[in-house]
């Protein structure tokens, strides 16, 4: 399922809502709003500049973490050694002991509490074997979810001067934040945590938002003299959750209020249209060489869009099938495409999942279907 599920978010159509609706104007160099369920893009500046992330990039040092506790080749109490390579990592640091022996769980939490470019280090070093391996491995996740613009050098996003070999875009680092919300709902609630104390220190998350807005629960802050003040913010206001990438701000100020206005503006300027359910059939598609004749297409999740607001009446959908279509097909496998248009106008694409198996069918029923395709 994951697959569909990553196309699903790296898929952006050029909407007619921007002609309706007016983007706000901002201080960050570039900027992008995405709805978080459908990967659809509210408003964007400058969105596939090519820009140094600082510590965004633990965003996907968090995503491979995860991966690894998921996958049970890291456990929460399990013990890192710190290196003097972790140790000597300057910036925002967990002030973990050279030689000494920390747990994951909180190399995990200083990390992504502190934004500790140490714990980031160990942490990489413990699933990599070596920072440098582990960036390859980042890298490697990066084409997997589709970030076509993006590339790290390392699993803390520091660096001692600028760093153009390190980058990556306001869409694909909304389509990273997009991923973790997805596929790691608990490594993304730690973003919500306000501060965390770790040998004796105490230190708090520099994400001024979570103490401006409730909705807001994360997501990462970074900053450097090449990045600027750059920000990934989430907010959840039911049903909705949308998430905003601010890059190159001019200040800590700037970027929590260049964020906050993003939120607001898309919350109140769209409003949410639920057009399937969880499971829902959309249509049922022709299968050739099938135990089955035809395969039921829907969403594995309700399919919500955002709609410029008081124009839900002047939505409209139609789907695509991908013929011919040949058995076997897999549930969650793509078998369509979704086309939607508003006020006459495209409005975006997605594509769309079988709900169910459908295995070969029969010597004879493949026969048969051939000979149907040859006179199709």
């Amino acid at each position: 399922m994951r697959p569909f599920l990553a196309c699903l978010i790296a898929l952006f159509f050029a909407s007619a809502h921007a002609q309706t609706v007016a983007e706000p104007v901002l201080s960050a160099r570039a900027w992008l709003l995405m709805d978080a369920a459908s990967g659809q893009v509210l408003a964007a500046h400058e969105a596939d500049t090519r820009l140094e992330p600082a510590s965004l990039t633990k965003v996907m040092t968090t995503y491979l973490v995860a991966e690894a506790l998921a996958g049970k080749t890291l456990s929460p109490q399990q013990p890192v050694t710190i290196s003097e390579r972790a140790w000597r990592t300057q910036g925002s640091r967990s002030f973990i002991p050279v030689g000494g022996q920390v747990s994951v769980d909180d190399l995990f939490k200083g990390m992504v509490i502190q934004s500790g470019n140490d714990a980031a280090v160990a942490l990489a070093e413990a699933i990599g074997g070596s920072e440098e391996a582990f960036a390859a491995m980042m890298n490697r996740t990066a084409q997997r979810l589709g970030l076509k613009d993006t590339r790290f050098l390392n699993a803390s996003g520091y660096f001692e001067g600028p760093q153009p070999g390190h980058y990556s875009t306001a869409r694909d680092l909304a389509r990273l934040a997009a991923a973790l919300l997805r596929d790691h709902p608990e490594a993304h609630r730690l973003h919500a945590v306000k501060e965390y104390t770790y040998a004796g220190i105490r230190q708090y998350n520099r994400n001024r938002l979570l103490w401006l807005d409730p909705s807001v629960d994360g997501l990462k802050t970074g900053h450097s003299e090449a990045a600027g003040f750059c920000l990934i913010a989430t907010a959840q206001r039911s049903p909705r959750r949308l998430i905003s990438v601010v890059l190159g701000a001019p200040s800590d100020e700037a970027r929590a209020r260049d964020s906050l206005n993003l939120l607001n503006w898309g919350f109140s300027a769209f409003e949410p249209v639920r057009l399937y359910a969880k499971g829902q059939e959309i249509s049922r598609l022709k299968v050739y060489k099938g135990a089955e004749n035809t395969v039921k297409a829907g969403f594995s999740q309700d399919f919500i869009v955002s709609v410029p607001r008081g124009m839900a009446g002047k939505l409209a959908a139609r789907l695509d099938s991908r013929q011919p279509l040949l058995a076997p097909v897999q549930a969650g496998a793509v078998i369509g495409t979704l086309k939607l248009t508003l006020s006459d106008q495209p409005f975006g694409e997605y594509p769309v999942p079988a709900l169910e198996d459908v295995p070969l069918a029969g010597w004879f029923g493949r026969l048969w279907d051939t000979l149907l395709l040859w006179f199709r």
